[in-house]
């Protein structure tokens, strides 16, 4: 197998290179690779996942939504950062109709070690954002061999009854009137029945945008160009966010789990439960530093993107 195309990526849940697969990997990783030098695609199944590779520097995967991502962080990371945009089942294009068991947590974790091979990287920066930093996490617990680093974004430690009633008690008590406002005024415009008629694929994005005061600092900011070209599967969304992501345990593993992790957080997340939410988990982790940007919400890389990337950066310098 030969895949034609630059050698290094940082992994936000991408990974590129043809290498030969031996032993336990030539079993469960079979793939077919289709590339140019900056974009191309995996085949894990029935699944093509695309990815896109840009920048220059220590190489990151970038899990989940390639074209969106490629919007939410900066240009100048792309100047210290070899960033692998890469889809997962949810996000590659639809194939019909599926099986929950095709979106099993261990599946989806091992097409991103697919993509890793396929491109030909050795070890790589994991980084995932809201869902998907569990599969970034849960990556480099399988195969820590191959991850230097995690980061993780705009995410509560699951996403279970409990967290999402933290979530809201935690804009009751910090969300301003003008923002809560907004989300009325959001619900009246967009409402429940309009999403409904959309095709399974579009009402994700919707619901989003229409949730805009919960998810971004700026409770006017209307978030749909970033999602222009985006694919969702509703079947994997519903079964990986609301079953596996719900009862998630993120300490199972981390007994002997001591690749450091950069966990990003915004002050005015309300899509998760809150960054004390982390307190009773943090002592699991040998290794975890805990970001809270007070000007952001779900997504910092976005919206405080240069002290995102200096944070992250200093980070990474000061853990070789």
């Amino acid at each position: 197998m030969r895949v034609t195309g630059p050698q290094a990526a940082v992994v936000i849940v991408s990974s590129l290179f043809a290498l030969p697969l031996h032993g336990a990997e030539s079993r469960s990783l079979t793939s077919h690779v289709v590339a140019s030098p900056d974009t191309g695609s995996v085949v894990a199944d029935r699944y093509r996942l695309r990815y896109y590779i840009e920048g220059e520097g220590a190489p990151a995967l970038v899990v989940g939504f390639p074209e969106y991502y490629r919007r939410i962080f900066s240009q100048s990371l792309r100047s210290h950062l070899r960033l692998v945009f890469m889809d997962h089942r949810g996000s590659a294009p639809y194939p019909g109709p599926a099986e929950t068991t095709e979106f099993a947590l261990d599946r989806l974790v091992d097409d991103i070690q697919m993509v890793r091979v396929a491109l030909g990287l050795d070890r790589v920066v994991v980084i995932g954002h809201s869902g998907h930093s569990y599969m970034a996490l849960e990556y480099a617990k399988k195969y820590p061999e191959h991850v230097s680093h995690v980061v993780m974004i705009g995410i509560a430690p699951d996403l279970s009854f409990d967290g999402s009633q933290a979530a809201e008690e935690y804009w009751e008590h910090l969300a301003s009137r003008e923002r809560k406002e907004a989300m009325e005024r959001n619900m009246r415009e967009i409402t429940d029945d309009e999403i409904a008629l959309l095709p399974a694929g579009q009402r994700p994005v919707r619901s989003y945008v229409r949730d805009g005061p919960r998810l971004w600092y700026d409770p006017h900011f209307d978030s749909t160009p970033l999602w222009e070209g985006v694919s969702f599967n509703p079947e994997m969304f519903d079964y990986v966010w609301g079953t596996i992501f719900r009862d998630i345990d993120i300490t199972r593993g981390l007994e002997n789990f001591e690749i450091p992790v950069f966990l990003a957080l915004g002050r005015y997340d309300f899509a998760v439960a809150p960054p004390t939410s982390w307190n009773s988990v943090r002592g699991d982790f040998r290794d975890i530093t805990v970001r809270v940007f007070e000007k952001s919400g779900h997504t910092p890389p976005f919206e405080e993107p240069v002290l995102f990337d200096a944070e992250l950066l200093q980070w990474l310098r000061d853990h070789p």
